[in-house]
């Protein structure tokens, strides 16, 4: 059974815990790496470029933010997702980060269904391309 392949940048422990599992178990997300920093996000995605197929980013880490993997990403080949996850999902952050590549910006407090979501449709059509 085919998985989605994603890294996973979040600094918070707890978040990235329970967000793990949850893809793990709901939407059958094979989590590949994580990064708790801009700088280690970046490297990681630069330096295994076809060992994933979605990038789920923070945008306020403690060390750096999210909207420079986003920049560091926009030659990312076009099957590769990146999507943000913050608790600071304002309009005016959704249009920032759609203009730097995002495919999908989720509020944590109140999308993370959305995301899930999002996921599966990334799985299924995963499964008719393979």
């Amino acid at each position: 059974m085919f998985a989605v392949r994603a890294f996973i940048v979040e600094d918070n422990p707890t978040i990235l815990e329970n967000l793990v599992g949850t893809l793990r178990e709901v939407a059958h997300i094979e989590p590949v790496g994580m990064a708790d920093s801009e700088a280690d996000g970046v490297e990681w995605l630069a330096t295994h470029t076809g060992q994933w197929d979605l990038a789920i980013v923070d945008l306020f880490l403690k060390h750096g933010n999210g909207l420079r993997i986003l920049e560091a990403c926009r030659d990312r080949n076009p099957a590769q997702k990146m999507v943000i996850l913050s608790n600071h999902a304002t309009p005016d952050m959704r249009t920032r980060c759609a203009q730097l590549g995002a495919d999908a910006v989720f509020d944590k407090a109140t999308e993370i269904d959305d995301l899930i979501d999002f996921c599966l449709r990334r799985r299924q059509d995963s499964l008719n391309t393979h």
